[in-house]
C-alpha cells in the first residue's frame, strides 16, 4: 500500500481558523492515518514531501456546480449527443481539480455516468455528488422548451438538465427515478431563474403539496432537497416544507433568517456567476430578457450574503458557473471577502461543504481518518485569501484521496 508523508507541514485548520505548525502528515490507503509533531522514520517505499514554508490545507468543495452544462446556448445544447457533452465536461472537471477543488456537488446536468467516470479514473476531476435532473414544473425555470415545442426529454440521457413534473404523483415519481439512478440529493426550482426563458425571478414554483411530497420522498431515501430560490417568499415556502439547502437567495430579507435556524438549513450563495454573466452580456452572449433579470439579482447579492453572515447562517461555497466560465471559479473567494473574513470563506469551502454533503469529518479537514484530499499552497490564505485565486503560481500540489494530480514541489 502506497504511503506519502508530508514533513514540516503547517496545517490550516478551517474549523478553528488557525495554522498548526511543524506537523508530519502520513497518508496511506487514500486517507490520513497519522498526524504528529514528531518525525518518524519513513518506510523505504514512502514518498516523502517537504512542505516547509508552505500551507497544507484540505481540498476545496464547491457545492453548486454544472460541469456538464458546457455551452452558453443551453437550449441548443439539449439537442447535442451526450457523448460530446461528456467529452467537454471532462475538460471542465479537470480544470476544477487543478484549481484545488477535490469535491463538487453537481446540481444539474451531471449523473451517475459522469461521477463513475471520475471515480474510476477515466476523467481526472473532483469527487462528484450528483442530483441528476433538476425538477421543474411546466413553464418553470427548468422548462427550456421553445414556445412551439411540446416534447421534452423523452430520452432521459439527452443533455437538458431538467425534468418536468406536475402534481404530487409526478413529483414523487420524478424523485424516485433520480433515487433509482443514485442521486445524492434532488435539485428543485422553487422560483424563477435568471437564465430561463419563460418565468419571472420573483415567481414561486411548485405547490406546497408538491414540495412536501418531494421532501418526503427524499427523506425516505435519506437524501435531501436543494432549492433554487431568490426571494424570501420562495425561500420561506421551501424551508417550511423541509428543503435543506437554499441556492442563490439574492433577494432574501430578514424574514428568512429565523426559518434557516429553525430548520437547520444551509445557504449556498453563488455570486460569481452573476458577475460572469454580466461580462458575457457585454459581449452579446445573453438572450431575451436575461440581462434585465440579471441586474435585479446582481445588485442585491452582496447584501444577502452580509445578512446571512451577520445572522450566523451556515453558508457553503458555490459558484453556479457553466460553459466556458468555470475558470472564474476561484473569484468567489475574492467577492465573499468583501463581507466575510478569510477564515469564514475558507470554512464555507471546506467544513460547511462537507456538512452539506453529509461527509463531516471525512472531507474538508486535515485530520486522522479523513480522506487525503490535500492542497499545498505557497502562502497563508488566512492572511491573504487571494493566494487561493492564483493556482498557476501558488497552488503547488493537489492530492485527491491519496493520489497526486499536480505536483510542482
Amino acid at each position: 500500500m502506497h504511503t506519502t508523508i508530508f514533513r514540516n507541514a503547517t496545517i490550516l485548520d478551517p474549523v478553528e481558523g488557525q495554522l498548526i505548525p511543524d506537523r508530519t502528515v502520513v497518508v496511506e490507503g487514500g486517507r490520513i492515518i497519522d498526524i504528529d509533531s514528531s518525525r518518524p522514520s519513513p518506510r523505504h517505499d514512502a514518498l516523502v514531501i517537504d512542505v516547509a514554508g508552505m500551507t497544507l490545507m484540505p481540498g476545496l468543495i464547491d457545492c453548486h456546480t454544472h460541469p456538464a452544462v458546457v455551452d452558453m446556448d443551453v437550449t441548443g445544447m439539449a439537442e447535442w449527443p451526450p457523448t460530446y457533452v461528456a467529452a467537454r465536461a471532462a475538460r471542465a472537471l479537470d480544470g476544477m481539480l487543478r484549481r484545488g477543488f477535490t469535491t463538487i456537488r453537481d446540481v444539474g446536468g451531471g449523473d451517475l455516468g459522469l461521477a463513475r467516470a471520475v471515480e474510476e479514473g477515466y476523467f481526472p476531476g473532483p469527487r462528484v455528488f450528483y442530483g441528476g435532473k433538476q425538477l421543474t414544473q411546466t413553464g418553470g425555470a427548468g422548462d427550456w422548451r421553445s414556445p412551439s415545442r411540446q416534447v421534452y426529454d423523452s430520452n432521459y440521457y439527452a443533455p437538458a438538465i431538467g425534468v418536468i413534473c406536475d402534481g404530487v404523483s409526478e413529483v414523487r415519481r420524478a424523485v424516485r427515478e433520480e433515487v433509482r439512478r443514485g442521486a445524492h440529493h434532488i435539485k428543485a426550482y422553487l422560483s424563477g431563474a435568471v437564465d430561463s426563458p419563460s418565468d419571472r425571478v420573483d415567481s414561486t414554483q411548485f405547490s406546497l403539496e408538491e414540495l412536501r411530497a418531494m421532501v418526503e420522498e427524499c427523506a425516505a431515501a435519506n437524501i435531501y432537497v436543494a432549492g433554487h430560490a431568490y426571494t424570501s417568499r420562495a425561500i420561506n415556502r421551501g424551508l417550511e416544507c423541509g428543503v435543506r439547502t437554499i441556492e442563490h437567495g439574492n433577494l432574501m430579507d430578514e424574514s428568512s433568517i429565523p426559518l434557516f435556524h429553525q430548520y437547520d438549513a444551509f445557504y449556498v450563495p453563488t455570486i460569481v456567476t452573476y458577475h460572469a454573466l454580466a461580462r458575457a452580456g457585454e459581449k452579446g452572449h445573453l438572450h431575451g430578457d436575461v440581462g434585465a433579470k440579471l441586474l435585479d439579482v446582481l445588485d442585491h447579492a452582496i447584501g444577502a450574503l452580509e445578512l446571512a453572515h451577520r445572522s450566523g447562517l451556515k453558508i457553503a461555497y458555490g459558484t453556479d458557473l457553466f460553459a466556458d466560465m468555470h475558470d472564474q471559479q476561484l473569484e468567489e473567494f475574492v467577492i465573499r471577502s468583501e463581507v466575510q473574513p478569510a477564515d469564514a470563506v475558507i470554512r464555507s469551502a471546506t467544513v460547511v461543504g462537507a456538512e452539506v454533503l453529509g461527509r463531516a469529518g471525512e472531507l474538508g479537514v486535515v485530520t486522522v481518518g479523513a480522506y487525503a484530499d490535500l492542497l499545498v499552497v505557497d502562502g497563508d490564505p488566512l492572511t491573504d485569501i487571494r493566494v487561493l485565486t492564483t493556482p498557476e503560481t501558488n497552488l503547488k500540489l493537489v492530492m485527491k484521496q491519496g493520489h497526486i494530480f499536480k505536483n510542482e514541489l
